[in-house]
């Protein structure tokens, strides 16, 4: 297996202004760029707190999301064996635009999705202070928003999904000054086998990155997403094992983090793929499997669309605000099943998965009722 790539020394182009002035990242036309193959030599590094430029944090950031997505699309193609991301530019009615890249049919990666999107244009205040905005007064604001999403769906059943995104989100007035801004996001993991130690590692992974920042930000995160990926309908039934989940982080306030701190912080996150989710790739890209496998494996990835297209906030968002609809449902796997009033009998994996799927603190260990063995 060949090593990673850090994040790149180059910033990539200077920022457009497009539709009315709105700074973001070029994304005018697709690009003919080839993405990098893994450098040999090289190792995956933490971000160099010295690449953060100083200027607008607005454009410091969108530039930090630029490097990011690059990184994570070597991340992913390295560990993919083979595959290759598709790349597409487009511009948003109304303003800004993304990059997105999607790989499908890998060896490692039936579908892996790594997007980004600046800018932004007018919106409802209603909407605004919806999405967590304070202060607001009635009338429209411009809102301006970056972020890098990712959706990973595995060949094999015995990998999970992963989901990952860091956003930051800006209101200004119609003079230019800003209103309020915050930062977002998070990263959790959605089994289609039951590998308890794999939780156990990717909440302990997070909890030390959160304990970096600070002391409640993993109680706080993880408590956030054990009660926002829950399929309701479902009579509650979580999406996956969780993670961190955050949202309307900004500066000052109760943490008593700056802006900058709470930068750094969004910057680890986004930086957690590789330690939180390779090495389990690692641990089971060549586990066998069969058909009994692959059937869990579909009928677990409907209950994740079920998630996305009737609860995910950003999928809501995207389709309010005439997001390339591509993009906004990049999320989707290729393929998934439903069946009628399924059950599982009590003692098989399809049933220890089941019980995985309910708040555990995986920070302490596996619990003893999940160690009992499955046939």
């Amino acid at each position: 297996m060949s090593s990673h790539a850090p994040i790149p020394d180059s910033l990539g182009p200077d920022p457009a202004l497009l539709n009315g002035g709105t700074s973001i990242p070029d994304v005018l036309a697709p690009t003919s760029r080839a993405l990098p193959a893994p450098r040999p030599g090289t190792t995956w590094a933490p971000e160099d707190p010295a690449a953060v430029e100083e200027g607008p944090l607005r454009m410091r950031v969108s530039r930090w999301m630029q490097r990011l997505h690059d990184t994570l699309t070597d991340f992913f193609e390295d560990r993919d064996g083979g595959g290759r991301f598709q790349e597409d530019a487009w511009l948003r009615p109304g303003g800004g635009g993304g990059v997105s890249r999607v790989l499908t049919d890998g060896q490692t990666f039936e579908k892996a999705g790594v997007n980004r999107f600046a800018g932004g244009g007018a919106i409802p205040s209603e909407v605004a202070t919806r999405l967590g905005a304070r202060g607001l007064s009635d009338g429209p604001v411009e809102f301006y928003a970056t972020g890098v999403s990712i959706v990973c769906h595995p060949r094999s059943p015995m990998l999970p999904i992963v989901h990952m995104n860091v956003r930051y989100f800006e209101l200004e007035a119609e003079d230019g000054s800003r209103l309020d801004y915050w930062f977002g996001g998070g990263i959790d993991l959605t089994p289609t086998h039951p590998f308890p130690e794999d939780a156990v590692h990717f909440h302990r992974t997070l909890k030390e990155i959160c304990d970096r920042h600070h002391p409640e930000f993993y109680d706080r995160g993880k408590a956030w997403c054990d009660k926002y990926f829950v399929n309701g309908h479902r009579d509650g039934e979580m999406r996956g094992i969780g993670g961190i989940f955050f949202d309307n982080l900004r500066g000052g306030g109760d943490e008593e983090l700056s802006t900058e701190d709470i930068f750094a912080f969004v910057r680890d996150v986004g930086l957690a793929m590789r330690p939180a989710y390779g090495p389990l790739v690692e641990r089971h890209r060549d586990n066998p499997w069969g058909a009994r496998e692959r059937e869990l494996q579909l009928f677990r990835r409907g209950r994740y669309v079920e998630f996305n297209l009737v609860h995910d906030r950003g999928t809501r968002f995207g389709l309010q605000t005439n997001a390339r609809i591509e993009s906004v449902l990049m999320s989707l796997p290729p393929l998934a099943r439903w069946g009628y009033c399924e059950e599982f009998d009590e003692g098989t994996f399809e049933h220890r998965l089941h019980q995985m799927l309910e708040p555990h603190d995986w920070v302490d260990g596996v619990p003893d009722h999940l160690l009992l063995p499955v046939r």
